[in-house]
């Protein structure tokens, strides 16, 4: 008979898991006994919080949960971070830990790896966490967490499993429950939107991330609408690169603010109105006109701003009926497309210069690289291309600039994203700053052949927060870091690595990196010339 850990692998591989990230201790090497069974990847991180950061761009690229082996304790405090980003992200994200013995559970007696209550200290950062108490329950606990990605908010989702359960035996056969469907909207709330919709004169869509899997529906109802559409961070990809009805800037910028106010209906679709979508100047979002609120999480429609019309429903379904309800012909011409490009041409004259250095760097990326995943860091590039990239299609651009903000996670979800989307090029968008918080995850990248590419916006320290100081005369202490040679460790490391002096070597340089086994290291130091070039 097999094991806990055994059955485990194979109902795992029985949901469509193809790859797991984690670092084996000894609390976790009997979940790994099953593995050559199975078909299952697994990648190795060189940190517990490169293992989290992995899977949330895994399940960022890909819509499929991320998942990953994590040892009691030390792994789960430093996985805890990444799991807080794929909270507030509403990424789905199977964390499956040890603890220790059933016997030795809150008894404080020094064993390795104790802690006094492991679940509670991760249950802030889970959708829930449960502790795997008899062996005969995982297949029902297993099904618990897929439906929370398949029909519920998907947030990451923990479950511990003492050492002594790891090992025990089980019966039966390891297949995959069946999972609830998506939750489909109210025909009558669907009916109440839809004639909302057809009567308003100036109706304005909103797109956020949960939205991503409606974006062909979403384009439909717009242009059968009229209606301008702003998408958010992790929205962006909802209409093509260059749509008449597509807005830029974000909703903190006056111009949106106002185009927000002249809209006598809203259609919010899959967004919280969270103030990280709105830097550098976060708001209190208003809207004068009707709002209509479609989420697939209750609680989230009663967040910050009330609704007219709260459906509660899979984004997807809930667009499609909206299509079917509004027809062919939704009634009066409302000047969408003039709205759009009035309101792009005062969101572009307010933007900063970053904005252009920047989008002008995504255009050589994206130039270079047709099809491009771009996975961000908290940056200057990021928080500049947040305003104006158009991502080629959804699930293609996301950073931690939203939602929990953390440092770090760009190199680590780009490998995830990539090994999720082997066929498609991956770009990691980073900083000097927050590339040493994971540099080493550059080896995991050699180690499982990732080719992508790491462009590396090199101001040396930490710029962002230096002019915020200097913006409210705070002593810039702490900001200023001593910076390595990342051309010399990269290449160390076994990457390649270059600092391209024009944007004719940038653009050779990324698509080079699309054909290499191993990620591609691209530094451009501020003030250089290709800095300056990027800035005409």
């Amino acid at each position: 008979m097999p094991t806990c850990g055994e059955f485990l692998v194979k109902i795992l591989e029985a949901y469509g898991v193809d790859t797991i990230f984690g670092i084996p201790g000894v609390h976790t090497v009997e979940l790994y006994r099953g593995l050559p069974q199975t078909r299952i990847r697994h990648v190795t991180p060189r940190h517990e919080q490169g293992a989290g950061f992995m899977a949330d761009g895994y399940a960022r690229s890909t819509g499929k949960p991320g998942v990953c082996f994590i040892i009691t304790g030390p792994g789960m405090t430093n996985i805890a971070t990444a799991m807080g980003q794929a909270y507030a992200d509403s990424i789905p994200m199977l964390v499956i830990s040890s603890v220790n013995d059933r016997t030795h559970l809150g008894m404080a007696q020094g064993r390795l790896h104790e802690l006094p209550s492991q679940r509670n200290l991760i249950s802030g950062v889970a959708a829930f966490s449960h502790t795997l108490l008899d062996p005969r329950q995982l297949p029902e606990v297993l099904a618990r967490a897929f439906a929370v990605f398949a029909s519920a908010r998907p947030r990451p989702v923990h479950i511990e499993i003492p050492l002594d359960v790891i090992t025990a035996r089980m019966n039966g056969r390891a297949k995959a429950w069946t999972l609830p469907s998506r939750p489909a909207p109210e025909p009558k709330l669907i009916a109440a939107a839809a004639k909302l919709l057809k009567a308003a004169k100036t109706p304005l869509v909103i797109g956020g991330g949960g939205a991503a899997d409606a974006a062909q529906g979403i384009q439909k109802l717009a242009e059968t609408l009229d209606a301008p559409v702003f998408t958010t961070i992790n929205g962006k990809g909802i209409l093509p690169p260059g749509h008449r009805l597509a807005l830029a800037g974000n909703l903190g910028m006056d111009a949106a603010q106002a185009e927000l106010e002249a809209s006598d209906v809203v259609l919010a679709i899959g967004t919280e109105f969270g103030e990280t979508e709105m830097y550098p100047a976060a708001r209190q979002i208003e809207i004068k006109g009707k709002l209509i609120r479609i989420d697939i999480d209750p609680l989230q429609i009663v967040n910050q701003l009330p609704a007219d019309i709260a459906i509660t429903a899979d984004s997807a379904l809930a667009v499609s009926a909206l299509n079917d309800a509004l027809g062919s012909a939704a009634g009066q011409a409302r000047k969408g497309t003039e709205r759009a490009a009035a309101t792009r041409k005062k969101i572009a004259a307010k933007l900063w210069p970053a904005c252009k250095t920047h989008g002008r760097l995504l255009e050589v990326i994206g130039k270079a690289l047709p099809d491009v995943i771009i996975a961000g860091d908290q940056t200057e590039p990021v928080y500049a291309s947040n305003q104006t990239y158009e991502a080629p299609k959804p699930r293609s651009y996301f950073n931690s600039s939203t939602g929990y903000g953390t440092l770090g996670y760009g190199l680590p979800a780009a490998i995830g994203a990539k090994l999720g989307q082997p066929d498609r090029p991956s770009v990691c968008l980073i900083g000097d700053g927050g590339l040493q918080f994971s540099l080493p995850e550059l080896a995991s990248a050699v180690e499982a052949q990732v080719p992508l590419a790491v462009v590396i916006w090199n101001n040396t320290g930490y710029g962002e927060i230096k002019a915020y100081m200097m913006e409210r005369q705070i002593p810039e202490i702490g900001v200023d870091i001593y910076t390595p040679d990342f051309v010399a460790i990269a290449s160390g490391l076994g990457c390649k690595a270059s600092r391209p002096a024009t944007i004719a070597a940038l653009h050779k340089e990324l698509v080079q990196s699309a054909k290499r086994k191993v990620p591609t290291i691209i530094e451009i130091r501020a003030g250089d010339s290709l800095a300056r070039e990027l800035a005409k």
